[in-house]
């Protein structure tokens, strides 16, 4: 017959650890360790507390960073999580010297950091130049976008949320009227419940148009708002349509070391480039790593940032800057067959349609009328006249494969009646056109992507748990100085353990 030990899990152990044993040398917590306690000034965190004679000690700041920085190079982005590790975990004991603290207090330590985080960024950027970290020759540009802790069913314009409220009535009007008619009393409590709930959604709405005015875009055209978080936007991601913040990193060539993180809720990238620019220069410079990081040097952005404003920019301030505009991919001659496989090529254009001038509009190849909508509209940085279809003639014609782009449910002309200067956008594409710029901007993917392919898929960052742009700016600074300390430890001979 089969004999085994004996265990009882009753039995008391006292097992001994020694919390400097757990820190070993190679290890992200040991770089970590040594960076926040020997090599970042944290006294900035101390105008922010009142308990010099009365009021609770408060938890030291260095072993809160390094707790929650850990916790971010983990993965670990729950407070509630983190915690539970202070607890439990020996590592976050040794990091943390054996601190407790609440995740509301982990949670309020975080969010409350908006201007202390990207001092502590400086100097761990700082300490990267130190090291040899940073090339200072080529720059790569560009946004991670992420959802935030919001709704996508409660953004929309001020219109859209008329449009709710008249619905959410209607149902709460059905809801009554079913409510007067029955007598059962679960189901009239069942029903109460809806109609309560559906008047809170109601009062959400109202309250919040009251409060809030229309968000506008830089073509003064009313921008989605949103009920749970107004600095979040609506955008496009490749996860399809979130409600989310874009994470605009710009990162050095050399070993993909971040020099400038911000979060931003606005969809367009090209309005936020100058604005992220400056303030890397600024930061740079604050820094002493240079007085104008990018004077004479590359910088490559992708399509999103092409307009007149940024070229003119870029060639304002001495960049070597390599900016593709949207159809920079059309034009390339390694490309032949690039249009194959379109599923709707050589549309009707401008000149297939008859203006007729006396009534001023035009005559589609099917003979129906297309009017105008107005006069002196703009669009991007043109002024011209818009002349539309109507739906139902667009829908019913036979001819709508040569005239519709895909997706388009009416055919549209826009006349243009003034142009704007596009003196620096020409030049810019000019410059992209020759072969060595366009080998130049293929290395913008290996610069920046490995940077968000660490932070969204090692790192786990798949969403921003906070509200505001103030708090979502602060955890994507957090995330991105993880990642140069993963740097510092991997390429800087501080922390190589020499065998």
């Amino acid at each position: 017959m089969a004999r085994y030990k004996y265990t009882n899990r009753k039995q008391m152990e006292m097992i001994c650890i020694n919390l400097e044993d757990q820190i070993l040398p190679g290890t992200f917590e040991y770089a970590l360790d040594d960076i926040i306690d020997n090599h970042v000034d944290l006294s900035i965190f101390d105008n922010k507390y009142k308990n010099d004679h009365k009021g609770a000690n408060a938890y030291p700041i260095n072993a809160m960073l390094k707790i929650v920085l850990y916790s971010y190079s983990l993965g670990i982005i729950s407070s509630r999580v983190i915690e539970y590790q202070c607890r439990k975990n020996t590592v976050f004991m040794a990091l943390g010297n054996c601190i407790t603290p609440d995740h509301s207090t982990i949670a309020d330590f975080i969010s409350d950091m908006e201007e202390e985080a990207i001092e502590i960024f400086i100097k761990v950027l700082l300490f990267c130049d130190n090291l040899g970290l940073l090339g200072k020759e080529m720059f790569a540009v560009d946004g991670c976008k992420l959802s935030s802790n919001a709704s996508k069913e409660m953004s929309g314009t001020f219109k859209d949320f008329e449009k709710k409220i008249d619905k959410t009535r209607r149902i709460v009007k059905k809801l009554v009227e079913k409510h007067k008619s029955i007598d059962d009393k679960e189901l009239k409590e069942s029903l109460e419940k809806k109609i309560k709930k559906y008047n809170n959604k109601v009062s959400k709405f109202e309250k919040f148009m009251k409060d809030h005015e229309k968000k506008r875009g830089h073509r003064n055209r009313e921008r989605k708002s949103n009920i749970t978080d107004n600095e979040s936007a609506k955008m496009f991601s490749s996860h399809g349509f979130i409600q989310g913040y874009n994470g605009i990193s710009i990162v050095d060539s050399k070993h993909q070391v971040v020099i400038y993180p911000e979060a931003f809720g606005i969809v367009g990238e090209a309005e936020i480039f100058k604005g992220t620019m400056n303030e890397a220069r600024k930061i740079a410079a604050k820094a002493g790593i240079s007085k104008d990081i990018f004077k004479g040097k590359k910088v490559i952005c992708d399509t999103g940032y092409f307009s007149e404003a940024n070229c003119k920019y870029i060639d304002d301030n001495n960049i070597d800057g390599y900016i593709p505009d949207q159809y920079f991919r059309q034009r390339d001659p390694r490309y032949p067959e690039k249009n194959e496989y379109r599923k709707r090529k050589n549309l009707y254009t401008q000149e297939a349609f008859n203006y007729d001038e006396k009534n001023d509009y035009y005559i589609c190849p099917d003979k129906k009328v297309l009017k105008s909508d107005g006069k002196n509209i703009k669009y991007h940085e043109y002024r011209g006249n818009r002349y539309k279809a109507k739906k139902e003639d667009c829908e019913n014609c036979l001819k709508q494969c040569k005239c519709l782009k895909q997706g388009s449910k009416r055919r549209q002309l826009f006349i243009t009646v003034e142009s704007p200067d596009r003196t620096y956008s020409n030049r810019m594409i000019e410059k992209i056109d020759r072969e060595e710029s366009r080998d130049i901007y293929s290395k913008r993917m290996g610069i920046v992507e490995p940077v968000f392919g660490n932070v969204t898929y090692h790192k786990r960052l798949n969403r921003f748990t906070l509200r505001g742009k103030k708090k979502v700016n602060v955890q994507w600074v957090l995330y991105m100085m993880v990642h140069n300390i993963e740097k510092i430890l991997n390429y800087g001979d501080k922390y190589k353990i020499k065998v």
